[in-house]
């Protein structure tokens, strides 16, 4: 197994000690897909052992029957759990986007709870000495996409533990939409915020522990003390459902496995006046606005996409954009996951929207370069060019950060 190159010249850095074991072997229990977590829990938390232990969860956080991570350990006397650290969202999953739930103490079980939302660098370090915590644990399901903020969650509790001189352990879960390749535009640094902190593709195609080396290696001023407790049985051209974990929404806009398919192509449309479909049950699926028609649908149908249908469809948001209105667009129907592209998708869907709707506008603080990663998708889209072109202009920077993360793979 291949570590962190720069980790292999760091005297703090260690390599992870529950190796993946292939999805086609066979383990004392079976060759289902078995998480990080559970994994750890078989060796009695063998890597906690003696030591004053944080998690940073929400929700997911969840075993096969869905007791909670934290509640578990809690109930353990082999592991020392003093601490919980929430992020956007909050441990318990109560707040909705750009919101998080404070500090608190956990009704359930009596841990404090205290809240790394926005919070990075020395700030989120003095957090994790004030718990009094020796090793931070990362357990949250990710969603596949770089503008998913819990990604970055982990990469600012990593760079925190280093300067807290915390160990650090990230327990393993499902990329639910396959690990077989990452798509789309890589960030540039000039435009890094918390929905992108480092140059990765939009859709990464990566689990956490591997995101974790490649932070480790690539990223971080220096490596911190890494311990990556991988899953087994699972392969990297498995979708969520292969896995037989139960789905628990990772935020509340991101109900189901079938929104996570979608999400990294069409979350783009947060940065335009048009709906992405919060406020309804289909987040993400529905898009729209007041004046869009059926034109729409049949536009984005002409371009043949593969692995996907485009349904003329009319809704009324709950919240959000155009709230209580009825509007119309389109409903996302992928009948082939495996030839579906939600990134190029997505490209397609704002091309032909600004094709048919005169009432097209950006965002008036261009979020969609902060989502893209550049000015390049909004100028060029503006330009009149072509889903194709706009695509193409971002293949070599992709290929590059392809050759970088093949270096931090570690499922077949």
């Amino acid at each position: 197994m291949r570590l962190s190159r720069r980790s292999l010249l760091a005297a703090g850095a260690t390599a992870a000690t529950l190796a993946p074991i292939p999805a086609g072997a066979t383990e004392e229990r079976g060759n289902k897909l078995r998480t990080g977590f559970e994994r750890l829990a078989d060796t009695g938390y063998a890597q906690l052992s003696g030591q004053r232990t944080g998690i940073v969860t929400n929700p997911t956080g969840v075993t096969q029957d869905v007791r909670h991570i934290v509640d578990v350990m809690h109930a353990d006397d082999r592991v020392n759990l003093t601490a919980v650290f929430g992020p956007e969202h909050g441990f318990r999953g109560t707040a909705q986007a750009g919101g998080s739930e404070g500090r608190y103490d956990d009704p359930a079980t009596g841990l404090p709870v205290y809240d790394t939302y926005l919070k990075s660098g020395q700030p989120l370090a003095d957090i994790f000495t004030a718990s009094g915590v020796d090793t931070v644990v990362f357990d949250i399901q990710d969603v596949g996409a770089r503008f998913y903020t819990y990604i970055w969650t982990l990469y600012d509790c990593m760079e925190a533990a280093r300067l807290a001189g915390k160990h650090f352990v990230v327990l393993d879960r499902p990329n639910p939409v396959t690990g077989r390749a990452a798509q789309g535009p890589v960030l540039h640094k000039e435009f890094a915020t918390f929905v992108g902190r480092q140059p990765i593709a939009q859709a990464h195609g990566m689990t956490v522990a591997e995101l974790a080396r490649l932070f480790n290696g690539e990223f971080l001023p220096a490596p911190v003390e890494l311990d990556t407790v991988l899953m087994s049985g699972w392969k990297r051209s498995d979708f969520y459902d292969a896995s037989g974990l139960p789905w628990v929404p990772p935020s509340p806009n991101m109900p189901t496995a079938d929104t996570a398919l979608v999400y990294s192509g069409t979350c783009l449309f947060e940065g335009t006046n048009l709906s992405e479909g919060r406020g309804t049950t289909r987040p993400f699926e529905l898009l729209g606005a007041e004046g869009v028609d059926g034109r729409w649908a049949a536009e984005a149908g002409r371009l043949g996409l593969p692995g996907v249908h485009f349904r003329e469809a009319y809704f009324a948001p709950t919240f959000s954009k155009f709230q209580g209105k009825t509007i119309g667009g389109v409903q996302i129907h992928v009948h082939d996951r495996a030839a579906y592209d939600p990134v190029r998708t997505g490209i397609a869907l704002l091309v032909t929207a600004k094709k048919v709707w005169s009432g097209f506008t950006w965002r008036s603080d261009n979020w969609i370069d902060k989502l893209t990663g550049s000015t390049s998708v909004r100028t060029m889209i503006d330009a009149g060019a072509s889903a194709d072109e706009v695509a193409a202009a971002w293949q070599e920077e992709l290929a590059a950060f392809r050759r970088v993360r093949k270096e931090y793979l570690i499922y077949r």
